[in-house]
């Protein structure tokens, strides 16, 4: 394992491209069990205030899926960039893995980016 700082840089990125792909995931998931319970709600005649809170709930998972897109954005770009200067400097072999990781986390990225 190396000591460049260059390594130590794209390691934590990749990191946290992969965490906040995750947390949009999670959101985007939560979204639609939280819609469905609504509509399963709503078709039950279920009470009204409790229906209101889910639908708040719901609303909140929504808003949160454009703010972790944006995120994930700037994390993915920081990652090419990272993986850019790393390339650029030629020494592949010594972290080949470290580099193997980030370039998976870009194109996992880059999927829940769509």
């Amino acid at each position: 394992m190396s000591a460049d700082p260059r390594v130590k840089k794209l390691k934590v990125q990749t990191g946290v491209v992969k965490r906040i792909s995750k947390e949009k995931a999670s959101y985007e998931k939560e979204a639609d069990q939280l819609a469905k319970k609504v509509q399963d709600m709503e078709a039950s005649k279920a009470d009204e205030y409790v229906i209101k809170k889910q639908k708040e709930c719901l609303e909140e998972s929504r808003q949160m899926v454009p703010d972790t897109r944006n995120r994930l954005s700037k994390a993915l770009e920081e990652l090419r960039s990272l993986v850019a200067e790393y390339r650029a400097a030629g020494d592949l072999d010594q972290d080949a893995e470290v580099l193997k990781e980030a370039l998976e986390q870009v194109g996992v990225g880059e999927a829940a980016m769509n």
